[in-house]
């Protein structure tokens, strides 16, 4: 099915074509439209125009008034003050254009594609090899999963990448020990679940430590080892994969805990540029981007400098031969541009790196990599906080382990779920407790702006009151509820209908959800979706206060108002979707 146009494109479209009859020699003007309290729409471009134009503002807009095209979509345009317009839709209007989203069989809604899609690559949910995900690695996983579902959906074609931390020094004496203590690992990858695999990795993790530590005969092995590593020896390189095998067993039940998909070839960590780092280094030094500095391969910057003033650079190869993270992460935005054929690098990483990619992607740019048609962009996100405002930790002062966190989502929402729960069996309860407690931890996470720190206050996070996931899920599992009692009764749009205020403000809204996801698709930004669904939520239970669904005064209105309910589920459904919150039938 073909996109819908929205009623404030509709609007726009009449609003602009009446600025340039009533002011031809101006072109195309925008009349800056908006919602607005006063109407259901709100022009402000007169004012900007009439300054330009030298003209009085007020006779302007009556001019562009008495040229407006009104009665299918646009009932009253009245001037106001000094010189805006404030517009009204007719009933009909609002109704027929929510009916051609419902008929949608597409499942968008009448969501448009972008008009010009191209290719993003989007680097996000990096745990590292043989070591606990903790609550560090929460944001990146959210944020970035659901922005691939936002691109995905807008009809970019979306590569994702997990660039986790498989590679260094820390391998060295991982192998060793391994090779001296053989049976560490000997169940099969296949069978352990991800606590045991994981288990497993702590325990031979804290096992080396202890002899590097305290052995110097060992660390002189383990140094060697790494040697061996980077020089690809196939026995080191084969117990290397076993850590690698062994996390990944550990990494998956984590994701899927958190109800997202991460696929195996998506998975490439800092060994899958090995290959690549020699050349990359060639290629800068060649061209002069890097120099050699005290040994070390390095790219200077005039407006980065450390703490006594001096320029601090970025290390591609240090002095020792040895490669840092900026050769990997270079040699990656070469694979990403020249092999996938990018046009977006996204990079979804803490705030605290954002200096390192500065230069990083500067250095590309240098480099020739990275120009106007390929651009790489870091969604840099905030720090999770404890209730006390500091950064989340356990009372040990230790970092919260990421599955403690989440268990213990899933067991508050659970005992939500059961206190509401009429005829839902134990283990209804359990499916959606799960549902409902991630869905509450995304929630938290994706409803603040990315870049800004977050409270995680598990308490109010599974609130049925306020800005919650739980909210919404209430609201929809109501919706299904009233759905349910209607029986033989189905929703059917009835355009010829006057509305109620609640019914009109909840379908104008529902018909801005195309628009919200276009702009949180092109900015990147989750919580712009979130604020809307809550709004969206919220004008639902006034609608449903204010309006009796299956006791309307008509057979009409009780259709027509179903349909609201419905496509207003459906909306919520979608957007939570989009957010990957799951939205259960009952709760």
């Amino acid at each position: 099915m073909a996109s819908v146009t929205s009623l404030s494109d509709s609007v726009h479209q009449r609003l602009a074509a009446a600025l340039s009859a009533a002011l031809p020699q101006a072109g195309s003007a925008d009349p800056l439209l908006r919602r607005s309290d006063r109407a259901d729409f709100q022009a402000n471009g007169i004012l900007a125009l009439a300054k330009k134009e030298k003209a009085n503002p007020r006779e302007l807009a009556t001019q562009v008034v008495s040229r407006v095209e009104s009665g299918d979509v646009i009932k009253d345009v009245e001037v106001s003050g000094p010189g805006f317009l404030n517009i009204t839709i007719t009933d009909r209007a609002i109704t027929q254009n929510l009916a051609a989203r419902y008929a949608d069989d597409t499942g968008r809604l009448g969501v448009p594609h972008a008009e010009h899609p191209g290719t993003t690559v989007i680097d996000y949910a990096q745990p590292n090899v043989a070591k606990e995900m903790h609550v560090g690695h929460l944001r990146s996983a959210v944020i970035g999963d659901a922005v691939v579902q936002l691109l995905e959906f807008t009809g970019e074609t979306v590569v994702r990448r997990h660039h986790i931390g498989d590679w260094g020094t820390q391998f060295g004496m991982l192998i060793q020990y391994l090779e001296e203590h053989p049976h560490e690992l000997d169940h099969k990858a296949d069978e352990a679940s991800g606590e045991e695999a994981m288990s497993n990795l702590d325990r031979l993790y804290k096992a080396a430590r202890k002899v590097f530590d305290s052995d110097e005969e060992f660390k002189t092995r383990a140094r060697r080892r790494v040697v061996d590593l980077q020089a690809g020896d196939p026995q080191t390189l084969a117990m290397w994969q076993k850590f690698v095998d062994e996390s990944k067993i550990y990494f998956f039940s984590v994701f899927e805990k958190l109800d997202m998909e991460i696929r195996d070839p998506d998975i490439v960590g800092e060994s899958g540029y090995n290959d690549m780092l020699a050349e990359t280094c060639r290629l800068l030094e060649e061209s002069g981007v890097a120099v050699r500095s005290e040994g070390a391969l390095c790219v200077f910057f005039d407006d980065v400098k450390g703490p006594d003033g001096n320029p601090v650079p970025l290390i591609v190869q240090k002095s020792d031969g040895g490669y840092g993270y900026a050769a990997t992460d270079l040699s990656a935005i070469r694979d990403r541009v020249f092999n996938i054929k990018a046009n977006t690098l996204l990079y979804v990483v803490d705030a605290r790196q954002s200096l390192h990619f500065r230069m990083v992607f500067e250095t590309a740019r240098r480099a020739g990599w990275l120009n106007e048609d390929v651009h790489a962009v870091q969604l840099a996100f905030g720090t999770v906080l404890g209730k006390d405002g500091k950064p989340f930790k356990t009372r040990e002062g230790e970092t919260v382990r990421l599955v403690d966190l989440l268990d213990e989502a899933i067991d508050r929402a659970s005992a939500v779920v059961r206190e509401k729960a009429q005829d839902l069996s134990e283990e209804e309860i359990a499916e959606r407790g799960a549902q409902v407690g991630i869905g509450a931890v995304k929630y938290a996470d994706l409803s603040t702006s990315a870049n800004r720190d977050y409270k995680f206050d598990l308490d109010q996070m599974v609130s049925l009151n306020g800005d919650t996931s739980v909210y919404l899920q209430y609201a929809y599992a109501r919706i299904q509820s009233i759905l349910r009692k209607a029986g033989e009764t189905r929703p059917a749009a009835h355009p010829e209908l006057e509305l109620h205020e609640a019914e009109r403000a909840l379908g104008l809204h529902a018909d801005s959800f195309a628009a919200t996801v276009a702009e949180a698709a092109a900015e990147y930004a989750p919580h712009k979706l979130t604020a809307y669904l809550y709004q969206l939520a919220s004008l639902y239970t006034t609608f449903y206060d204010k309006c009796p669904v299956l006791k309307a005064e008509s057979p009409e209105q009780i259709e027509n108002r179903l349909f609201l309910c419905d496509i207003t589920a459906r909306t919520l459904h979608q957007g939570m979707a989009l957010l990957g919150i799951r939205t259960p039938e009952r709760l």
